[in-house]
């Protein structure tokens, strides 16, 4: 019987469907079960004996040796999701509705592991245990459970055609799905990937983030203790050699890829190589954050603060570009930096730390750089701007520039990172056209309290989602993806099974009387 304790951040905890006020108390040091391959449900070193660490950010100790995967491993991993997807698999002649009773199964085996899956992902990633806990863990379960319920429901529709004909669709996997997921959120872009590729009846070879293989891996095993045929889900670890062999292999149909705008123009341009993959690509940001002058100030401060430094400010939507009208800018900025300064930044498992570690020293040394320009730029710096001394890990203290203007490299670069940008405007012309001045497209929020400019904004914005009087809001049931180089494809939601279905007309001809 798991020991509960409360948690006094819980109140503050604004994503998905955290209702909890207490918190199972954590396993600070979780027993790494599994560090292989995963291929045809069992276990493998890699073919060429290589391996990698696994580093804990918080005190940069080696938690693990993980198996490398290399092009060999990722020829076999292939092979077993095409064997797994051959006519006549077990996997293929499966009914629609035990899929989906197989990925409740799974979302079971999450929930009763709860306290272990959130325990290591806050190891191996260093975000607080409250939020791993309270946040990653269920919102994975419940985007497996939605789409679980969506695996009877995929279907096409009878259509009338000229001529004696009779005319209905299909929608069929597309085939072996490669799934490259990034290291910020491990545990639920496993099942933002998982969820609706499982339920459409595709196979899946996934490589996780070099940098947080260990939940993905044990998800694995969960997969095969549920009950899924050997080969449909598969899991490499290993680094960008392992992710461009699945890109270019030719026998994977389909590539999804969560991470960086680089990489995923290298993972677009791979996926042609040998034949023409379908590819969703859900890529970085640089999201407007607008605050009109009639704004609630207290909810704009704390969902503003929420929406950039939430994940230590590792995620591809914050926002990280915060316009506020002229007449609010001082007393916002003012309550800001008051809000930063009250951040609590320690050990991950400690549940009163709001804010662990960076995830490794290159993104450490990516971030301090990035405040060092923000500096030499001419931006003023009103809180943070250096690393968090006394921790041995990667710890940045929450960082705030005012005074920013629109070409500084703060402005138009995504920092990935605690350091929050705000901007000063006058109109809402202006500041529709300042938002849309990025390459970027991922998302934005509005906060005011007039509906007539919220839905002007609204319709001026080139972003996926927006945000009015909230910030990072997210669900299983609601489409997210992004305009521009922010990427293309939704995860999440009906529109989320698009990507994973190929539709087939078929047309039969109807004799006549007279035929």
């Amino acid at each position: 019987m798991q020991r509960l304790i409360r948690c006094p951040l819980l109140k503050w905890s604004r994503v998905g469907t955290a209702k909890y006020s207490s918190v199972s108390a954590p396993q600070t040091s979780p027993q790494i079960l599994y560090t292989g391959i995963f291929i045809n449900n069992e276990w493998h070193k890699s073919i060429d004996g290589a391996i990698f660490p696994s580093v804990n950010p918080t005190n940069k100790q080696v938690i693990a040796e993980i198996q490398k995967g290399s092009k060999a491993d990722v020829d076999s991993a292939v092979a077993a999701a095409r064997e797994a997807f051959r006519l006549g698999s077990p996997w293929r002649q499966m009914d629609a509705s035990w899929r989906g009773h197989l990925l409740h199964k799974l979302a079971d085996l999450m929930e009763r592991d709860r306290v272990y899956l959130a325990s290591l992902e806050t190891l191996d990633n260093g975000k607080p245990y409250f939020m791993s806990y309270n946040v990653d863990v269920p919102m994975a379960i419940n985007n497996l459970r939605y789409y679980a319920g969506w695996a009877d429901k995929i279907h096409g529709k009878v259509i009338p055609i000229d001529g004696n004909y009779f005319v209905y669709t299909r929608h069929e996997p597309v085939g072996v799905c490669a799934q490259i997921i990034p290291w910020n959120f491990p545990i639920l872009m496993t099942a933002w990937k998982f969820g609706p590729a499982l339920a459409t009846g595709n196979t899946i070879v996934l490589k996780p983030a070099e940098q947080t293989s260990l939940t993905a891996l044990y998800i694995a095993q969960l997969t095969k203790e549920a009950g899924f045929p050997a080969g449909v889900v598969n899991v490499v670890p290993g680094f960008g050699d392992a992710g461009a062999a699945l890109v270019q292999h030719y026998d994977v149909d389909k590539v999804a890829f969560t991470g960086s705008t680089e990489i995923g123009k290298k993972i677009q341009q791979g996926s042609g190589l040998s034949n023409l993959k379908r590819t969703t690509l859900e890529l970085g940001g640089k999201s407007p954050n607008i605050i009109l002058s009639d704004a609630d100030i207290k909810n704009a401060v704390e969902s503003s603060h929420f929406g950039l430094f939430f994940n230590m400010g590792q995620c591809c939507c914050a926002g990280s570009r915060t316009f506020i009208e002229d007449k609010l800018y001082d007393e916002f900025v003012e309550r800001s930096v008051e809000r930063a300064k009250k951040r609590v930044v320690g050990n991950p498992f400690d549940l009163t730390t709001e804010h662990g570690p960076q995830i490794d020293e290159k993104q450490f040394n990516k971030i301090l750089s990035m405040i060092e320009s923000g500096k030499k730029e001419g931006a003023s710096l009103v809180a943070g701007g250096d690393r968090f001394e006394g921790l041995s890990g990667y710890f940045i203290q929450p960082t705030i520039f005012a005074d920013v203007q629109d070409d500084m490299k703060i402005a138009r670069d995504e920092i990935f990172g605690p350091v929050q940008q705000l901007l000063r405007f006058k109109s809402l012309d202006e500041v529709i056209e300042r938002a849309n001045n990025t390459e970027y497209g991922l998302a934005a929020a509005i906060f005011s309290k007039d509906i007539d400019k919220i839905n002007y904004i609204i319709q001026g914005l080139r972003a996926g989602t927006v945000w009015v009087n909230t910030y990072n809001v997210l669900s299983a049931q609601a489409p997210f993806g992004g305009y521009k180089m922010s990427g293309h494809g939704r995860e999440n939601g009906e529109y989320g099974l698009q990507a994973y279905t190929e539709i087939k007309s078929v047309i039969t001809r109807i004799p006549n009387k007279n035929s």
